[in-house]
C-alpha cells in the first residue's frame, strides 16, 4: 500500500498511560508544539482521581487529549482520531473514544497476560473483546525499543523505562507531521541545570520514535495539519490556571496597587498560587496559609491595608471560607475569590470537573450577603475574566467570586497576549480629603461604593468588623439601621450591571430556541451552534453568561425573543434555579450532567434536536 499525506483540518489525539507514564507531558508537548507552528488547539488533561493508584488498573489511568485544527479550536474533541494506550488499562478506559476510523497504538510489551487481567479483561484478546478489530492497530514494542535506544547511554534501568513517553510522542509527531525542534529545546531548558545527563538519551528516544514511525509500514497515511489564519501579533499556548494568576498581576499593575495572594493549596486551584510565587521580581506576595480560613483572613487583612486581595480555592475550601467571606461583605472591602470547581460533594473526585459550586457561591453565607459573582469561558478567557473581576472588586468595594472550572484550570489553548495599554484602567476609590469628616460607610449617590481609607491615612481612621455599623462606621445594632445597611449593601451589587456587558446573542436573534450556559461550556455550546446552524437555520441561537450576579441587564429582553430557553450546564439544574428565581415569567428547560467530565458535543444537538422536533 502505497503512503499518503493527507491535508486534514483537524485531528484528536488522546494519549493514555498510568499515571507514571508522562502522559501529561507528553500531551502538553504535543500541544505546543502545534501552537509553536500556529495550529488551533484545544486540550483536556484527564487526572486520575487516586494518587498513585496501583500499577495497571484502570483507576489509575491518566489521560490527556489535544484536538488540533487549521482554524479556531473550541473544544478537546468529543472522540479521536489516535489513541496511545501504554498498557491494557489504558485502552479498557479510553477505547470506547476511538472514532471508527482511529488508530490505536499500542506498547505491546505491556500486554502480559497479568497485565490484561489486571485491567479488567476477560481474554487475552483485548482488541476483539473490545471490538476494535476494524481500526488500525500499532502494536508496537515501545518499552524493548526505548531500552534498545538507550542501551548506551548509561543510565539506569528505571530510568530508561520512563523515556518510553518521548518514543511515543516521537510516532505522533511524524504521523501529523510535527516538527521536533520545539521538543528538543524544552529537553535543552528542563534539564540543563540540574539533569544535563538526560538531554541526549530524551533527545535520542524521540528522534528514535519518529524515525521507527516513518520505516515500519503499519501506518498506511501521515497527515499534515495547516497553520489556523490567526489575528496578527502574539500568540502563546496558556491554561486557565496560568491565565487567571496572568490577569490578577495585569489588574494590580493597571491599578496601581500590590498584589497579594493568600491560599491554601487545593487540586485543582494550587497552580494560580504556584504561578503567582513565580513573580516576586513583579512586586507580587503570596502566602501559603495552614489553612483556608487562614487564606481568606490574610486576603481580607492586605485588602484593608490597601491591596489587590485574592484567594484561590475549589468548592471544599470554600466552604471553609464561607464565614471569612460574610466579613468581606461586611466591611465592604475589594476581594478576588477564584473557585476552581471540581466534583463534589466533600473531598468527592478532586480531578474531574464540574459546575456544581454555583448554588454555593451564591447563597452559602449566614443573613443577607450578597457578592458579584462572574465565571470564565475558556482557559484565555481566564485572563480576562480575572482582570474584570479584580476591577469590579476594586472599582465597587465588593468581593466578587470568579468561577472557574478543573476543566479550564488544567486546560490550554493559544492566547492573543494583549498589550497593556489596551487594557482599561482600574481606579480604586480611595477616601479623598473632601471625604472630612470621614463617614466609611457614606455611599457615591450613582453607584452605593463607598471611600476606601487605609491604614496611615490620617484623619480616616474607622473601625472594621463583622458587626453591623450605621454610616458613620459606629456599631449599631437599631433594627431600621440594620435594614438600611443590607438594602445598600445589595443594591451596590445590583448596580455592577450597569457597567457589565449586555449580553450577547450568538446566532439568530430571534432563533425558535436559544441555547443558554455558563462558565467552561462555552466551547462545547458554540460547537453545537456551529453544527446546528448547518442543520436547522435560523432555529437556534447562544446566550453565555460571564456575569451571574447581578445578571446583564438586557437579559429579560433576549429571552423574551425566544420560544424556547435550554440551559446545558454540569450539574443538576443550579443555574436554571437562578434564572426561575430573577426571571421567572420565562419557561426553562435543561440539559444537565454531572459525570466529572465536559459535555459531548451531541449531547447538546441531542438535546435541542428533541426539543425542535416535539413541536413539528
Amino acid at each position: 500500500m502505497q503512503h499518503k499525506v493527507i491535508d486534514t483540518d483537524d485531528v484528536v489525539i488522546r494519549f493514555a498511560g498510568d499515571s507514571g507514564d508522562g502522559m501529561q507531558l507528553t500531551g502538553s508537548l504535543f500541544a505546543n508544539t502545534s501552537a509553536s507552528i500556529g495550529n488551533g488547539l484545544s486540550t483536556f488533561p484527564d487526572y486520575p482521581a487516586e494518587i498513585r493508584a496501583p500499577h495497571g488498573i484502570v483507576a489509575g489511568v491518566s489521560g490527556f487529549q489535544v484536538h488540533i485544527g487549521n482554524t479556531k479550536v473550541n473544544t478537546p474533541g468529543d472522540y479521536c482520531d489516535l489513541l496511545v494506550a501504554m498498557n491494557p488499562a489504558a485502552l479498557m478506559a479510553n477505547a470506547k473514544w476511538c472514532k471508527r476510523t482511529a488508530m490505536i497504538i499500542l506498547d505491546i510489551d505491556s500486554f502480559q497476560h497479568d497485565d490484561i487481567v489486571k485491567a479488567g479483561f476477560k481474554s487475552d484478546d483485548p482488541i476483539s473483546e473490545m471490538y476494535l478489530d476494524d481500526r488500525t492497530i500499532i502494536a508496537a514494542p515501545i518499552s524493548k525499543l526505548t531500552q534498545e535506544s538507550l542501551k548506551d547511554s548509561g543510565l539506569d534501568f528505571k530510568t530508561i523505562n520512563k523515556c518510553k513517553n518521548m518514543f511515543t510522542l516521537g510516532m505522533a509527531c511524524f504521523i501529523y507531521s510535527r516538527p521536533l525542534d520545539y521538543i528538543y529545546s524544552y529537553l535543552d531548558s528542563k534539564f540543563a541545570k540540574k539533569h544535563p545527563e538526560l538531554i541526549a538519551p530524551n533527545r535520542k528516544v524521540l528522534f528514535d520514535g519518529y524515525n521507527y514511525a516513518s520505516n515500519i509500514h503499519a501506518i498506511p497515511n501521515t497527515y499534515r495539519i495547516k497553520p489556523a489564519k490567526l489575528e496578527s501579533g502574539k500568540w502563546r499556548n496558556i491554561t486557565g490556571n496560568q491565565a487567571t494568576a496572568w490577569g490578577l498581576m495585569a489588574a494590580a499593575e493597571k491599578s496601581g496597587l500590590q498584589l497579594f495572594c493568600g491560599s491554601y493549596p487545593i487540586t485543582p486551584a494550587t497552580a494560580i498560587l504556584e504561578e503567582l510565587a513565580l513573580w516576586k521580581s513583579l512586586g507580587v506576595k503570596t502566602m501559603q496559609a495552614e489553612d483556608e480560613i487562614a487564606g481568606i483572613c490574610t486576603a481580607i487583612g492586605a485588602a484593608f491595608a490597601g491591596s489587590l486581595a485574592v484567594t484561590t480555592t475549589s468548592g471544599p475550601g470554600l466552604s471553609l471560607k464561607s464565614e471569612a467571606l460574610g466579613l468581606a461583605v461586611m466591611t465592604e472591602l475589594p476581594l478576588v475569590v477564584v473557585d476552581v470547581q471540581r466534583a463534589g460533594p466533600s473531598t468527592g473526585i478532586p480531578t474531574k470537573t464540574e459546575q456544581t459550586d454555583l448554588n454555593q457561591v451564591l447563597y452559602g453565607r449566614n443573613g443577607e450577603c450578597p457578592l458579584v459573582v462572574m465565571a470564565a469561558r475558556t482557559p484565555s478567557d481566564c485572563f480576562y475574566a480575572a482582570f474584570n473581576a479584580a476591577k469590579i472588586a476594586v472599582e465597587h468595594m465588593t468581593p466578587v467570586v470568579l468561577m472557574s472550572e478543573g476543566y479550564l484550570a488544567n486546560g490550554s489553548e493559544p492566547w492573543h497576549i494583549p498589550r497593556m495599554n489596551d487594557l482599561p484602567q482600574i481606579v480604586p476609590p480611595f477616601a479623598r480629603p473632601t471625604d472630612q469628616p470621614f463617614e466609611p460607610f457614606a455611599r457615591d449617590p450613582q453607584t452605593f461604593v463607598r471611600r476606601w481609607a487605609v491604614p496611615g491615612m490620617a484623619g480616616f481612621e474607622h473601625r472594621v468588623g463583622g458587626l453591623e455599623k450605621n454610616t458613620a462606621g459606629v456599631l449599631s445594632s437599631d433594627p431600621a439601621n440594620h435594614e438600611k445597611m443590607v438594602w445598600e449593601r445589595a443594591e451596590k451589587v445590583r448596580r455592577v450591571a450597569d457597567v457589565i456587558p449586555p449580553l450577547n446573542v450568538e446566532g439568530a436573534q430571534d432563533a425558535e430556541l436559544l441555547i443558554v450556559g455558563w462558565g467552561g461550556t462555552y466551547g462545547h455550546l458554540r460547537s453545537a451552534l456551529d453544527g446546528l446552524e448547518k442543520e436547522l437555520p435560523g432555529k437556534v441561537a447562544l446566550a453565555h453568561f460571564d456575569y451571574i450576579n447581578p445578571l446583564p441587564s438586557n437579559t429579560a429582553e433576549v429571552f423574551a425573543k425566544h420560544s424556547h430557553i435550554l440551559v446545558c450546564e454540569l450539574n443538576s439544574g443550579q443555574f436554571a434555579g437562578w434564572l426561575r428565581t430573577m426571571l421567572p415569567q420565562f419557561n426553562y428547560l435543561q440539559c444537565n450532567k454531572v459525570q466529572g467530565q465536559p459535555f459531548l458535543v451531541h449531547e447538546i444537538t441531542d438535546a435541542v434536536r428533541n426539543i425542535l422536533s416535539k413541536e413539528e
